[in-house]
């Protein structure tokens, strides 16, 4: 092991050597003379950009020596990305504009590591070519022929690197940028067609039959659409023709995106989701004439029942494959709840930085309202080569039935990631009585072999403004949801108010509470029962 790592150690450090080198400089070197000539509506990138919507003149601020600067990463790639082009008023000088273009351009014309990662380039090239009326327009011919070749130069690296990214999101990004460079530069470079042959390896690796990606991460859905759209979009503004499978996905990724977001304009915390804004997405839509339905129940692995006033979801979808983990959480069979626009029952959510020790913890099973066995997840993760915690052990559901009926709804569904380490098949049925406003719930542990003596705990978490009470008897929760009021019980069980970590919103916390049930195993199989009812 120690020697293969030195190997790979070493091939790593030698390829580096290249790609440093004045040989691989003078290959990523070789461009035609084509000109910009298409030059995209900047508010093409509006469903993208989160940016300052108050306009600014970048004649107001000292950017002599902005590329001498040290800065912190996160701010160092927010520069180098050039996506705060978007925030600059059209007033604003095209000569300091350029200057700062130039700047950049003498400082990195070979490759560097830091300035060239794939994301990063990526955005750049995207931003430049989007912002030409600032970047492009008026400037010399000098100028102009040195934009050009450093743009083609980094579609050059991006094309023979791109494939080494372990990231698909940054794939895509990528993918968008050789994409636009191919429209803007009507060349003999053929960068239209590389790009496209790319979008298709891009779907056929990480969207499933149903256009769902392979991910189930929710985020990454959005992410996906928004992007196909902007490529679309694209295509249109420049009158090239658009591949039919584009606007297949585009089909697909919308129905899912109606599925999760549109009906119920909530954010349900399952795989890697926290909680974010989408209504200016919906009036980016809606300006460029996109309208999705979706009537489905069930999609991704995900079922959502709603009326009016209520909605039940539950995630009975399988484990990803390792590939696509990343931001998996291990969620099988844990639910939401949502009552008149509040989340009754909700999940901990997702805290989304790799390197900060409560990633791990927000990935448990213990972070959603499901069942644990052992204080284990249902799950087993560990680290890959980046330090990223992915599935080495993952579940199949093998059991569902969903009944939706006005007066009646069913999920049930089984997971067995329980049967490797303990022999227990874990069966979650949830029933939901619309006219009582009552949810009963059956969580069994059914047997496949000798059960040992093993802790076990249901959790139900709530957000933080929830509040709640336990009745003297011991017997009952009272849950206060702003006004509304709700009884947890469970009759026979153990049942707690525990304290707990919320991570709906990303890379932060805050406190909040879940109902516990806890109790022991034994060598046969049990059904615990729970119930909530509105008052």
């Amino acid at each position: 092991m120690i020697f293969k790592n030195s190997i790979s150690f070493l091939k790593k450090k030698i390829y580096s050597f290249y790609l440093n080198s004045n040989i691989y400089d003078r290959r990523i070197s070789l461009y035609d003379d084509s000109i910009l000539t298409y030059k995209p509506s900047p508010s093409l990138l509006d469903c993208l950009i989160k940016f300052n919507k108050k306009k600014i003149n970048i004649e107001n601020y000292s950017m002599d020596e902005i590329w001498n600067k040290d800065l912190l990463e996160k701010d160092h790639n927010n520069l180098n990305s050039f996506f705060w082009l978007f925030s600059l008023d059209l007033k604003s000088s095209k000569r300091e504009t350029q200057n700062i273009i130039l700047k950049w351009i003498e400082k990195n014309n070979k490759y560097n590591s830091k300035n060239w990662q794939i994301d990063i380039l990526s955005k750049r090239i995207i931003s430049w070519i989007s912002n030409a009326k600032l970047t492009y327009e008026d400037g010399e011919v000098v100028y102009r022929n040195k934009f050009n070749n450093i743009i083609k130069k980094q579609i050059n690296h991006l094309i023979k690197e791109i494939n080494k990214s372990d990231w698909v999101d940054d794939k895509l990004i990528g993918c968008a940028a050789i994409i636009l460079s191919g429209l803007s530069y009507n060349g003999k470079n053929n960068y239209l067609l590389s790009g496209l042959d790319l979008l298709k390896k891009i779907i056929k690796f990480s969207i499933d039959e149903n256009g769902f990606p392979k991910s189930r991460n929710i985020r990454q859905l959005n992410f996906y659409l928004k992007y196909f759209i902007l490529i679309r979009e694209w295509l249109k503004e420049s009158q090239n023709d658009i591949p039919e499978y584009i606007d297949e996905n585009i089909y697909y990724l919308g129905q899912a995106y109606v599925f999760i977001w549109q009906n119920k304009k909530k954010n349900f915390l399952f795989n890697g989701n926290h909680n974010s804004k989408n209504e200016d997405f919906d009036n980016y839509l809606k300006r460029l004439g996109y309208s999705f339905k979706n009537q489905n129940n069930e999609l991704g692995g995900y079922v959502i029942l709603n009326n009016k006033k209520n909605s039940l979801i539950v995630d009975i979808g399988s484990s990803v494959d390792k590939k696509f983990s990343s931001n998996y959480q291990a969620g099988a069979l844990s639910f939401e709840i949502v009552s008149n626009d509040k989340k009754l029952i909700s999940n901990c959510g997702y805290f989304q930085d790799h390197n900060h020790k409560l990633n791990e913890l927000s990935k448990t099973t213990a972070a959603h309202s499901t069942l644990v066995i052992n204080d284990q997840s249902s799950c087993k993760f560990k680290k890959d080569s980046q330090s990223n915690s992915i599935i080495s052990d993952g579940l199949k559901i093998i059991k569902k039935n969903i009944v939706f009926e006005k007066n009646y709804w069913k999920i049930d569904a089984s997971h067995d990631g329980y049967l490797k380490n303990y022999g227990i098949i874990h069966n979650r049925e949830i029933e939901f009585f619309p006219e009582q406003m009552k949810f009963i719930g059956y969580d069994r542990l059914i047997s496949k072999n000798k059960i040992k003596n093993l802790k076990f705990d249901i959790r139900f978490h709530l957000e933080p403004s929830s509040k709640v009470m336990k009745t003297q008897d011991n017997k009952s929760i009272f849950i206060d949801l702003d006004g509304e009021g709700w009884k947890f019980n469970s009759d026979d069980n153990n049942i707690n108010i525990d304290s707990g970590l919320y991570f709906g919103k990303k890379n932060s916390f805050t406190d909040n509470q879940n109902i516990n049930i806890s109790g022991m195993t034994n060598t046969e199989n049990q059904t615990i029962k729970w119930e909530i009812t509105k008052l």
